[in-house]
């Protein structure tokens, strides 16, 4: 029987393995659905374990599946592989060696604990009931490379009866697991407003329309339009990030173009947006003379655990690191493509706390910064193997 204590001991011995995976990782880091050296290394080491392995899958992602001795349930594991385009400022013997792209979000950590836990339960199959299928998706960072590997059969062959992953979050201290049921982190969606007005000499304005002037009643009133319409206790997040537009100081600007993203955490209020935003501009753009065009795409969905697995996840992580070191997460704004997963299989995604003591590496996600304690790596595991194991040999 795999109980907590083999597998603590077992993780223990993977430990520096595990933290040199997660620097190798970190030194070299691919931008999504660019990850050819990162698939290469994960698919040598699975099949070095000796498990089933398929490359390819949505780009360049890469499935293992690990056989137990006895028919059973089939358990997905997943971690996303992907770096950042941000140059990294880390002045570690370890810091990427590939110009304006780093491992700024700790996706390299996910990839060092899935190998660990692929490592661990290989030398356990014997005591294992059914399959662990172990998931290194590209393409997390607003590519949406989940939804690509599960167009391409990642939950059939066998078929996923529950799906789990981690995230390593500097906002935690280590030793704290993080989680939360129902709605856990928010949908994105992406749009872009061109707004048209008519162009003049800025000494002559009469006649003229100022796109700018339109565009900036944009900016400013968007998010709180669509607040006082919504309920007040309904969380939701339009940011407007790119504003576009004139050539010369000296002429009425004829035309701007704004990018952004909305984020909210219920999709009814979601699919209601782009009909908020339309009756928005109309008032501001339209009855002021102008013209507008809004395109609006539908990113991630919202990230919602199922309950029964989030209660699950509770219980093994009281038993590892004590009950008082499991946090109740408030929703979190921020976007996951696991949402994906979690959409077509009952399933848990959780935080695992790599914030370490020290300030002046606690930085936050996508920062030049950004830093893990790599002592969270071996809580990963952990986590990661008990889950599989517990699933399989109770389900």
């Amino acid at each position: 029987m795999i109980t907590h204590t083999t597998i603590e001991t077992e993780a223990a011995r993977l430990a520096d393995e595990v933290i040199a995976l997660r620097r190798d990782f970190h030194r070299h880091p691919e931008l999504g659905l660019e990850e050819m050296r990162t698939s290469s290394l994960i698919s040598r080491y699975l099949l070095d374990l000796g498990l089933e392995v398929k490359t390819g899958i949505g780009g360049t992602g890469v499935i293992g599946l690990l056989k137990g001795s006895r028919p059973g349930k089939t358990v997905m594991l997943r971690a996303d592989m992907d770096a950042l385009p941000i140059q990294e400022l880390n002045e570690v013997d370890y810091r990427s060696v590939n110009p304006g792209v780093m491992h700024a979000c700790g996706h390299d950590g996910h990839m060092a604990v899935l190998l660990g836990t692929a490592k661990l339960l290989s030398r356990m199959r014997h005591s294992l009931s059914g399959r662990v299928k172990f998931v290194f998706q590209p393409a997390e960072e607003n590519l949406g490379g989940a939804r690509l590997m599960i167009e391409q059969g990642v939950l059939q062959d066998p078929q996923v009866d529950a799906a789990f992953g981690l995230h390593l979050i500097s906002l935690l201290p280590t030793g704290y697991i993080g989680c939360r049921e129902g709605a856990f982190m928010a949908s994105i969606d992406i749009f872009t407003i061109r707004v048209f007005g008519r162009a003049g000499h800025s000494a002559l304005p009469v006649g003229s329309v100022d796109a700018i002037s339109l565009s900036a009643e944009v900016v400013l009133n968007l998010q709180n339009h669509i607040k006082g319409i919504l309920p007040e206790d309904c969380p939701i997040v339009v940011n407007i990030g790119t504003f576009h537009g004139g050539t010369a100081p000296n002429i009425v600007t004829d035309r701007v173009e704004l990018t952004g993203t909305v984020r909210a955490l219920d999709e009814g209020v979601r699919s209601s947006i782009k009909g908020l935003m339309d009756e928005f501009l109309r008032k501001t753009v339209i009855d002021n003379s102008g013209t507008y065009e809004l395109e609006y795409a539908q990113g991630y969905p919202v990230t919602v655990n199922d309950e029964a697995m989030t209660a699950f996840v509770r219980r093994i992580a009281a038993d590892i690191v004590d009950s008082s070191h499991v946090i109740d997460m408030p929703p979190a704004m921020a976007s996951e493509d696991m949402s994906f997963y979690l959409k077509e299989v009952p399933g848990c995604f959780f935080f695992v706390g790599a914030g370490g003591t020290d300030p002046v590496t606690a930085q936050t996600h996508h920062n030049p910064h950004f830093f893990i304690d790599e002592q969270a790596l071996d809580l990963g595991v952990r986590m990661m193997a008990s889950i599989a194991a517990d699933f399989l040999n109770t389900a």
